[in-house]
């Protein structure tokens, strides 16, 4: 007797294998040769359009209206957000003035220091800005088209062995995606790791599909600029697609050993060529590595940007080295555990669909589960899927640094889990349990649905009850989809892609319709993440739901705040006078570093200081001075000052210096002149060390000293940490100069006391 498994391990009519467990035929490689007197290939733009002959016609020009909506989507209004995250920015303006700061990664082209990551990121926005010049478009267009080329890539996987139908699904969830609508449209380093680690899981794919060995090899590579990207995150998907090509691969095993061993190779190559280069350069001639303790770049890499993330030890980060500090009771970044990609200020960037990605990979795998080994659905199904559940099982339970927008990488993982989960159970909907497996994924997004979009009620709160009762309609009509005629069929079906696409694509077009600008930003509308700094809602705080961290709840879990930063407040440890932390303050802090003004409600800052409540760009001005404000979003430069530090800019190697690198980035950005950046981006980095920076004084290579940025005391109190000593040197020995409403230090005239 013939199972439906051994169906789908036989040749199809013509000779083109089918999926195990489906039925369905698997589309022909690309690589067919034309055979000898065949008719000779349509001309080039015929081909574009058509696409492959054995596709359906209509599948061609449906990816290319894909691909054409989603650029236009991620293009929109681009300019709004301006520099976005300036600290970015700013490198990429000193990658396109000098080629040692583009080799780097220096935020400056005096190659004072570098930026916490590797300088690949960077890399294709500063050649953008080399022939477009320093502007927003230039900087966030490329971040764009590598949105659009991972849903090619995505859309392309999924295709080969599921269908156009399936292809297109996929690219259309991981295109309406809130999370990659923000970080296609922004400068952080995650748009090509997401590209990147998508192309790994496709060149995977490509390998159980004829075992050769090239596709390992370029897997590897892909994995090495993806590690050049943002270092030890390319890895996490590693064991998961090695235990998969070591199973499936339709290859004998000591082959498929050896083959993994090249792709080991290419990575070690592809991502370590730079590493090593920059290791063996003598640190005195180059610059500081940002983020490190030691100038090392593979302390870096293991410490703050490696296992700290994971432990929570994170020397010289904001309150690191403290040791763990997210365990279920909840730390500064949030509370971890199974459900922190559905908590409040995770849930809405990118949870919609993940219940229906879940429950779609399970089912996925239970039809394919007597197929052959190196049945390419079910190796699809692991490849993606493990992707997927790797990661987000990283992500749930790390206890150092994260943030909302970190969960873009699950995007593509998602995306096509659900492509290929939703066409293969629509081939087998003749089946009882298969249209029922169907219909509770279409009933878990529109429940989880209704519940993400109840989490901000004033937003279009009609939307959630249609979410809610189209989703439920539909997902019935799933129950009997293969009794019912052609015409009821499609309606069920568009109600079902309708109501489980609605409430990602309302969050998009928010998205793609706001501006966003500083370290820190989230998806979605106004309180769609009540904890995000620098995009939205304050930083991430202790143990509550809503008002956590800066300006909302105190830094560590403080007292309940509402946002609204009053350049007075009480630390737990302290009183202090000039910038307090809202809402809770900081132990240790004494209210210090917050020079000359109060924070505003809704993200408004006087001059170098106060603390802001959390507002963003458009709704309530950008950040001013100091503080924690330019920590993690960048200072307003006022004409007055710009005028400053322009005058006699050539006659020195950096005009100024500023305590942390988002202040040091705003002038550098205004004034198109390098700008030091001293302790790097949390201030807390040992470099320039105070002896340097006296020598650098005293060589005249700077020119002024910016009063009131970044953190200054190294999270410790301001009499700690290289930052502060050099303030309070050049505080000392310095002339005050005011411009505007900015305060600086004129380094070429010393006090006459």
């Amino acid at each position: 007797m013939t199972t439906e498994h051994d169906r789908g391990t036989r040749q199809a009519a013509g000779g083109t294998p089918t999926h195990a467990g489906t039925g369905t035929a698997a589309t022909a490689p690309d690589s067919a040769v034309t055979a000898p007197g065949a008719e000779p290939k349509p001309p080039f733009a015929r081909r574009l359009w058509r696409g492959r002959p054995e596709d359906p016609r209509w599948a061609r020009p449906a990816l290319l209206a894909l691909l054409l909506a989603t650029a236009l989507l991620y293009l929109y209004d681009l300019s709004a957000s301006g520099y976005a995250n300036s600290f970015y920015s700013a490198a990429v303006q000193a990658g396109s003035r000098s080629w040692k700061a583009f080799f780097f990664g220096s935020l400056d082209a005096g190659n004072a220091i570098t930026v916490d990551k590797p300088p690949a990121a960077l890399w294709p926005m500063a050649l953008s800005v080399r022939v477009f010049g320093l502007n927003s478009w230039a900087i966030l267009a490329p971040e764009a088209v590598m949105g659009v080329l991972t849903v090619a890539v995505v859309h392309a996987s999924v295709r080969r062995r599921f269908g156009p139908a399936a292809g297109l699904i996929a690219g259309a969830v991981l295109a309406l995606t809130p999370v990659a609508a923000l970080m296609f449209r922004f400068d952080n380093p995650d748009a090509l790791l997401a590209l990147l680690m998508a192309l790994t899981v496709y060149l995977v794919v490509r390998g159980l599909e004829d075992g050769r060995t090239k596709w390992l090899v370029w897997a590897g590579v892909a994995v090495g600029f993806a590690f050049l990207t943002k270092t030890l995150q390319a890895f996490l998907v590693l064991p998961a697609l090695a235990a998969v090509y070591g199973v499936c691969a339709p290859v004998r095993l000591r082959k498929r050993l050896g083959q993994l061993a090249l792709a080991t190779v290419a990575l070690v190559v592809s991502g370590g060529w730079w590493v090593a280069i920059v290791e063996l350069w003598p640190a005195s001639s180059r610059p500081y590595i940002g983020g490190s303790q030691n100038n090392s770049f593979l302390e870096l890499t293991f410490g703050y940007n490696g296992f700290g993330r994971i432990n929570g030890d994170e020397t010289g980060s904001v309150g690191g080295g403290g040791g763990p500090g997210g365990g279920r009771g909840g730390g500064m970044w949030g509370t971890t555990g199974w459900d922190r990609m559905f908590n409040d200020e995770v849930g809405g960037q990118i949870s919609w669909l993940l219940p229906a990605a879940l429950i779609l990979l399970v089912a996925g795998l239970v039809l394919t589960r007597g197929a052959r080994r190196t049945d390419l659905a079910r190796g699809s199904f692991l490849a993606w899927g493990g992707s997927l559940l790797m990661t987000l099982a990283v992500f749930s339970y790390m206890a150092g640094i994260f943030h909302q927008y970190y969960t873009v990488a699950l995007a593509p993982y998602l995306a096509a889990v659900i492509g290929m989960g939703v066409s293969v159970l629509w081939e087998e909907r003749s089946r009882v349990w298969a249209s029922l497996t169907l219909a509770a994924a279409v009933t878990a997004t529109a429940a989880w649905g209704y519940v993400l979009l109840h989490r901000t009620p004033a937003y279009l709160p009609w939307l959630r009850w249609l979410v809610l009762a189209g989703g439920l309609a539909a997902a019935l009509g799933l129950v009997f989809v293969a009794r019912l005629g052609r015409p009821l069929t499609l309606v069920v079906v568009a109600a079902a892609a309708a109501t489980s696409l609605a409430g990602p694509t309302a969050y998009t077009l928010s998205t793609v319709g706001s501006a966003h600008t500083g370290s820190i930003p989230t998806a979605g509308p106004a309180g769609a993440s009540m904890r995000g700094f620098g995009g939205r809602g304050g930083f991430p705080g202790g143990g509550g739901r809503r008002g956590g961290g800066f300006g909302g709840g105190g830094f560590g879990g403080g007292t309940q705040g509402r946002g609204q930063g009053q350049g007075q407040g009480q630390g737990q440890n302290g009183n202090g006078n000039g910038n307090g932390f809202p809402g809770g303050g900081m132990p240790g802090q004494n209210g210090q570093n917050g020079q000359n003004g109060q924070g505003g409600q809704n993200g408004q800052g006087a001059a170098n200081g106060g603390f802001p409540g959390g507002g963003r760009t458009g709704e309530g001005g950008r950040r001013a001075g100091g503080g924690m404000g330019g920590l993690l979003d960048g200072a307003r430069v006022g004409s007055a000052a710009e005028k400053l530090l322009e005058r006699d800019a050539s006659r020195y190697t950096w005009v100024a210096a500023s305590i942390g690198s988002q202040n040091a980035a705003s002038y550098q950005l205004a004034t198109g002149d390098p700008v030091m950046a001293i302790g790097g981006f949390n201030g807390t980095d040992p470099s320039p060390t105070l002896a340097q920076f006296q020598k650098y004084v005293t060589e005249g290579k700077i020119h002024y000293f910016i009063a009131g940025g970044g953190m200054g005391g190294g999270m410790g109190g301001r009499d700690s940490g290289t930052a502060a000593q050099i303030t309070s040197w050049v505080e000392k020995n310095f002339k005050k100069v005011t411009a505007g409403s900015a305060t600086f230090y004129d380094l070429t005239r010393r006090t006459t006391s």
